[in-house]
């Protein structure tokens, strides 16, 4: 007997829904619209924070801006909002970085790269500081640069390599810190304001600067010897201040005695010589009369200052036994005691 051939069974479909039969339809298709209406709703609402602004873009394209407070835009991706804080002060840190930034252009992995510079005099220094910032125009934030976070941070190195590299390592480490600041704040500006990035700067501030590590120790000599030499010259100037004016006033001094001196001296001169030519001109006027004047005059002016004197006439004999000599040793107090 022939042997029948076996075919393969066909695989079995699935059952297609009766699209006549109405009782399930309708509940899957209106949950399906439901859950696209909560899906278009819950993306066309957004918030917009008390120091934030929204920028709204409509097909990629800029059509305003919204304020603080719950807002509204069209779903399914055709408006998208970008919340920036605009009233908020932002800060970029370069060299370090603190703990708990919340902004992500804050800090850099590259620390020690950024911060390491070499200064006018080919010297090395490890510099860090702080850009503090704000965006003042939104539009220009979002749409002039691609990327203004890290172009902020490649421009603001740009800027203190060279107001760094301008100056000597002693500027930098000691007493330029000021001038850099404000020298690294106005280039930062220019720039900005430049390519239209849309930021404010509000501060540039030196935070940390110091030799390499290498080179600390060598740097810490230096400055110490530094110090010591401005000690010792102000010890010499204070020294200098003290005895140079001491002695101008003691030379001034003698210089007004001696003046002094010199003219009393030809006052006194003038004088004897006026009173000289008085008495000459009585003399020749009177010559006895004058000398006897003279003579008395002088006598008067030489006997008080002899002391206690005798004057016996030349005929006087024996009379030492009529003197008292204790009373004329004795002082005036015990002569009236003795009488």
């Amino acid at each position: 007997m022939p042997t029948i051939p076996q075919f393969p069974e066909f695989p079995k479909f699935p059952r297609l829904p009766n699209f006549g039969d109405r009782s399930g339809f309708p509940v899957a298709l209106f949950g399906a619209l439901g859950l696209l209406v909560l899906a278009a709703l819950s993306g066309s609402v957004y918030t917009v924070g008390p120091e934030s602004i929204g920028v709204v873009q409509r097909f990629g394209r800029y059509v305003g801006t919204a304020n603080s407070g719950l807002r509204f835009k069209l779903p399914i991706g055709i408006d998208r909002v970008t919340v920036l804080p605009i009233k908020r002060q932002l800060k970029m840190e370069f060299g370090f970085a603190s703990p708990g930034s919340t902004n992500s252009d804050q800090v850099s992995r590259e620390q020690d790269l950024e911060s390491n510079m070499v200064t006018g005099d080919l010297n090395a220094a490890h510099v860090e500081w702080v850009v503090q910032y704000e965006i003042s125009d939104p539009e220009q934030y979002l749409f002039n640069v691609r990327e203004p976070g890290p172009t902020l941070r490649d421009v603001s190195e740009s800027v203190m390599r060279e107001v760094v590299g301008d100056r000597t390592v002693d500027e930098v480490l000691t007493i330029g810190r000021q001038g850099i600041e404000n020298d690294a704040i106005a280039k930062l500006t220019a720039l900005i304001q430049e390519l239209e990035m849309g930021l404010r700067v509000q501060q540039v501030q030196l935070k940390n600067v110091h030799p390499p590590t290498f080179v600390q120790k060598s740097f810490e000599e230096v400055n110490r010897a530094q110090q010591e030499r401005e000690q010792m010259i102000n010890q010499a100037n204070g020294e200098y201040n003290k005895v140079v004016p001491r002695a101008s006033g003691e030379a001034q001094m003698r210089l007004s005695a001696a003046e002094g001196y010199a003219l009393k001296r030809v006052n006194e001169a003038e004088g004897d010589v006026a009173r000289f030519r008085s008495l000459l001109e009585q003399y020749e006027k009177a010559p006895e009369i004058t000398r006897q004047r003279l003579y008395l005059e002088t006598l008067s002016e030489v006997i008080p200052q002899l002391g206690s004197k005798i004057i016996l006439d030349e005929s006087a004999q024996q009379f030492l036994p009529l003197m008292n000599l204790r009373q004329l040793d004795a002082t005036p107090e015990q002569r009236s005691k003795q009488q």
